[in-house]
């Protein structure tokens, strides 16, 4: 795939009902490598990749045209993209329908993605402890952030964050100095999207998001969380209703993050 694939590239994921902007394709796509599928010159599918670190790697934007779905265009895309990532453990979210052909490749469920969308109302500010306040990043706050990113994360992310930096508005939870907590907001299909989400709890975590919500009330937002996030009742509250889920797999080993910060929002479903 090339800068000159995106318009094509995007129109294929319109038919099958993706939000993403073709300015989000070239977000993702500049990041990574990518592949499509053509038939007659035309795209009928493709399929992106990304590496973090020697170790790990993950894959996303897994499209194929609904007249070709079946007929093996899916797997020579995804043997391509695991060609590759070599030897590095890969991550992916999928859809229901594609789950199938991703465990005959190796990949294993290791949990879910809930996708909360809507538009948001004011929301109660949630506070924070003394010492504590939400400020936005600074100058000197960049490698704190790729730091934050992969103890959350587990593997490194900086290359990630540091492009979302030129894209996003970003807020720290700032403690004496100490950047404990993340939360980034960026133009995302019909609206925003809120992510990647970085907080020791879930009650900072709240504070991050009410603190977009606050901001873009009456906006079009999205948020994507673990199932494990323990913040879906919350959201749905918040007028961010779980619209769909998709599955977390692994081929080859997950990383494994620090236990005292967690990802309560994934950047997006292809980066994770």
């Amino acid at each position: 795939m090339s800068e000159h694939d995106i318009e094509a590239a995007h129109r294929l994921s319109m038919s099958v009902r993706w939000p993403h902007r073709a300015d989000d394709w070239r977000f993702v796509q500049r990041l990574g490598t990518g592949f499509v599928a053509e038939h007659e010159d035309k795209i009928i599918g493709t399929a992106l990749c990304w590496s973090h670190g020697v170790q790990f790697s993950s894959i996303g934007m897994v499209i194929v045209s609904r007249d070709w779905q079946g007929k093996g265009v899916g797997r020579k895309l995804m043997a391509k993209a695991l060609s590759e990532l070599g030897k590095r453990n890969v991550l992916l979210h999928a859809t229901e329908a594609g789950a199938g052909m991703y465990q005959h490749l190796g990949f294993e469920a290791v949990g879910a993605i809930h996708q909360h969308q809507g538009t948001v109302f004011q929301p109660p500010l949630v506070g924070l402890p003394p010492g504590e306040r939400i400020r936005p990043l600074g100058s000197r706050d960049a490698p704190r952030l790729a730091a934050l990113g992969a103890r959350a994360s587990g593997m490194p992310r900086a290359t990630v964050l540091s492009a979302l930096l030129g894209v996003a508005e970003t807020v720290v939870i700032d403690r004496y100095d100490e950047v404990i907590g993340c939360a980034m907001l960026r133009r995302f299909g019909h609206g925003y999207a809120i992510g990647p989400v970085i907080a020791p709890d879930i009650e900072r975590a709240k504070a991050l998001i009410t603190h977009w919500a606050g901001t873009y009330a009456d906006s079009f937002v999205r948020i994507d969380v673990p199932s494990s996030s323990g913040l879906g009742d919350w959201l749905n509250g918040l007028g961010l209703i779980q619209v769909d889920s998709v599955v977390a797999m692994v081929r080859g080993e997950a990383p494994l993050p620090d236990a005292d910060v967690r990802q309560f929002a994934i950047i997006n479903q292809a980066l994770g």
